[in-house]
């Protein structure tokens, strides 16, 4: 193939996992010099656009937000019990605004021409596959879940497309064989897509390392981490843990919220912490941990076995519906601790890291090898090249 093929990737602000997800391939994508062509499309900037134009139907124009910023404060402010009703409400507005959705993701496809569209959003799936169908016959549609598991009916699972649908876990192929979804549009891969980086060897001495940010060499090390945005649920975790001074030390990554950063800078006691916002150094800072403490996000938890993290996260009635799987697959796993409310996160840190429980917990992580974005670029290059050779596609079934 000589030519150049343009992918479109469909995805959105609300949370990181989605770009992650993107970035993830593309790097990949880049690093093998794949003639491909990228382009995203936003749907929080589309729809916020529309809102504005008046010509969509958008509830959350009365909060004089959009929905995305509401998703992304609500995680920061730990407000996440909100969740089943926004998710219902947003599932309500798709559904109002369906055959402007088509029409406008129609007129999309006719302008960028793309020769192959990978979705990695929720909710908008069966629009894309319809307007995608009317706007250039054939194209293929690939759905990349980022979480374990689905939250049916109408949110990652259309069954009534022919799309490929991209399952991180044997629990998301179930959902997709008992919603009807065709067996050869089902993908399994070994996990979840994450970045390259993580799969990078270490060169340098991991002692000397936490040296430089002022911590112990040889204390236990937990990296503590809430999505992008952070949360203020970290606070609480970094004075409960306070009593564990002289046999834990602590690294925060605060994402963008500077707020939480001088917080939990202006309330360092006696125990070790480094605190940063925003970076793109996640490995390396995961190198330098023992264990993760974090929600159960789908993505940041595949980041941590990645690193052969034992994580220990919560799950209770607040827990995000596309979330709770995540904290039940880590139990059924036993690669950490799940526990009720991070109340109680001191007991579970000291039961983690007796030598007996983080042993099991370690050799349970070296079980996983999670290539999943390698699996996925080949999906992609192998779709384009039978839709390039207008033929039938052979999806195999990753173990």
């Amino acid at each position: 193939m000589k030519r150049k093929f343009s992918i479109n990737v469909v995805t959105g602000q609300g949370g990181g996992g989605h770009y992650a997800t993107y970035h993830a391939m593309r790097a990949i994508a880049e690093k093998e010099q794949l003639p491909w062509e990228f382009q995203v499309t936003d749907m929080d900037d589309i729809i916020t656009g529309l809102s504005q134009e008046n010509k969509v139907k958008n509830a959350y124009d009365m909060f004089g937000f959009s929905a995305h910023d509401i998703y992304n404060h609500m995680v920061k402010s730990g407000w996440t019990w909100l969740w089943p009703l926004l998710m219902r409400l947003n599932k309500l507005l798709v559904k109002l605004n369906y055959k402007m959705g088509v029409s406008l993701f129609e007129e999309l496809w006719h302008q960028q021409q793309p020769d192959l569209v990978v979705s990695v959003m929720p909710l908008f799936n069966k629009a894309i596959w319809e307007s995608l169908q009317k706007a250039k016959p054939g194209t293929p549609l690939v759905t990349v879940m980022t979480d374990f598991a689905d939250c049916p009916p109408a949110f990652w699972i259309e069954p009534g497309t022919g799309n490929y649908l991209v399952c991180a876990t044997e629990k998301a192929v179930e959902q997709a064989r008992d919603l009807g979804v065709e067996e050869d549009l089902i993908v399994k891969t070994s996990g979840l897509v994450i970045h390259p980086n993580f799969y990078q060897p270490v060169s340098w001495d991991r002692r000397s390392q936490r040296q430089q940010l002022g911590l112990d060499p040889d204390c236990p090390t937990g990296l503590v981490m809430f999505g992008g945005n952070g949360s203020k649920v970290m606070l609480d975790i970094a004075k409960r843990l306070e009593c564990l001074q002289d046999k834990l030390q602590l690294i925060f990554l605060c994402g963008r919220n500077q707020e939480l950063a001088l917080a939990l800078h202006q309330s360092q006691g006696l125990q070790k912490r480094f605190v940063t916002t925003f970076t793109e150094d996640i490995p390396y800072y995961m190198h330098l941990a023992d264990f993760f403490i974090g929600k159960p996000g789908n993505v940041s938890i595949s980041e941590a076995m990645a690193m052969n993290l034992p994580v220990i996260t919560e799950r209770n009635a607040s827990t995000m519906i596309q979330e709770k799987y995540c904290s039940q697959w880590i139990t059924d796993k036993d690669v950490g601790i799940v526990i009720s409310n991070f109340r109680d996160i001191k007991q579970a840190v000291t039961q983690l890291i007796q030598p007996e429980n983080y042993s099991r917990y370690r050799a349970n992580l070296h079980t996983f090898n999670n290539q999943a974005v390698f699996e996925v670029v080949d999906l992609l290059q192998r779709t384009l090249e039978q839709s390039y050779l207008n033929q039938p596609v052979p999806v195999a079934t990753q173990s």
